[in-house]
């Protein structure tokens, strides 16, 4: 298979999990949906799409600003003893999403744990998806905090009890909705985000 049609397979796949009704795991609802439209086996191709995911994937990181305060964000609050959960769509098998870690600039140990394909069997916006991280985890969601950049995909997680923090400079927003009319109950840069967890842990 061409590299253009693997990735654009890939894609249907992603789409997929997307709409993934929670009876499989992710990482089978894709394989599900790429051996229907390419005819192929997951034992022929999988190597070859886990070794995209190791190598050309990375080419990607061109398009992306590593902020070193999100790093620092992380463990500052580990240092505080609050748990932190990496609860990006599980989209990617483990090898991409770790890949897009190392982008970032962030630790992958500082994590409870880092959700991908191969375990969770939704995908955002579903709330179903962070009710299974929060089910796992045995977590109340009035001693959550989700900080999400993307309005459609991370919101979504306030009608479990969750409240959030939107970043606003990486700011995703696909149906242009204004950031004052945005449902969080926080917003704010992440430098922002660093400065108010300082200040809660100097007077708590």
């Amino acid at each position: 298979m061409g590299q253009k049609a693997l990735i654009g397979t890939i894609w249907k796949g992603v789409e997929a999990m997307v709409l993934n009704d929670g009876r499989m795991t992710n990482e089978d609802a894709f394989w599900k949906c790429f051996e229907e439209i390419s005819g192929l086996s997951r034992a022929e191709v999988e190597q070859e799409t886990l070794d995209f995911y190791a190598n050309e994937f990375n080419e990607a990181i061109a398009s992306t600003k590593p902020n070193p305060r999100a790093d620092q964000v992380v463990k500052l609050l580990k240092e505080h003893g609050v748990k932190v959960y990496l609860a990006t769509n599980p989209i990617f098998p483990r090898v991409g999403t770790m890949n897009r870690i190392r982008w970032a600039g962030i630790d992958a140990e500082d994590f409870e744990v880092i959700t991908t394909y191969e375990t969770y069997h939704y995908c955002k916006p579903n709330p179903k998806y962070f009710q299974e991280v929060m089910e796992e985890f045995g977590l109340n969601p009035k001693e959550c905090l989700m900080v999400g950049n993307d309005v459609q995909e991370d919101l979504t997680i306030r009608s479990l009890g969750v409240k959030t923090y939107l970043l606003t400079d990486t700011l995703e927003n696909k149906k242009n909705i204004p950031l004052e009319e945005a449902e969080t109950e926080y917003k704010g840069t992440m430098e922002e985000l660093y400065e108010w967890f300082q200040s809660y842990f100097v007077h708590n």
